[in-house]
């Protein structure tokens, strides 16, 4: 094993969006065998500190690599672009973004009556979190600025659906 290998090389995966997260999930648990700092117990000092790093990157790479918002900015990345904490978007798209708060305080106002059409609204917000990684998959890398908009407005939808969790638990008294 290299620490200079990209999460991919790490896991010997094709670069891409797409990633088989169960044959992702073996290959983590066969990397973690051999680099867990607890076989290296008896090992010299440098041998411990490379089987931390080790560890260290794999859980990096795993979590990385399976998460898609995360998979698609590391693959940016990977193609030098930094993503941008404060983006141009589309005005059209942030106007939406406007009404979708609107409406989920909506439906947070009508309390536990409003749970099925939160529930609604998380399919919905779903299918379009969907659409934007179907974007990004068909800008990527061909495209490389189609498929950082499209992670710009996947950052987007996933707070959405982190504040309608939010919601879903005030509304249950969590």
């Amino acid at each position: 094993m290299d620490l200079k290998q990209n999460f991919f090389e790490l896991f010997q995966r094709e670069p891409g969006f797409d990633v088989d997260l169960d044959l992702l999930a073996i290959q983590y648990r066969e990397l973690q065998k051999t680099a867990h700092p607890d076989r290296f117990a008896t090992g010299t000092d440098q041998e411990k500190r490379f089987a931390a790093q080790m560890a260290a990157k794999i859980n990096e790479g795993y979590d990385t690599l399976k998460h898609p918002l995360k998979r698609a900015i590391y693959l940016l990345e990977q193609s030098s672009i930094q993503i941008e904490y404060n983006p141009t978007l589309d005005p059209m798209f942030l106007m939406e973004q406007i009404e979708l708060r609107e409406e989920m305080e909506d439906i947070g106002d009508a309390g536990e009556e409003g749970l099925p059409r939160l529930d609604e609204f998380r399919l919905k917000t779903k299918a379009v979190l969907a659409g934007l990684e179907a974007e990004f998959v068909g800008a990527y890398p061909a495209s490389l600025g189609k498929a950082e908009q499209a992670v710009y407005k996947m950052q987007f939808i996933h707070k959405l659906l982190s504040e309608v969790k939010l919601l879903e638990e005030k509304i249950l008294d969590y």
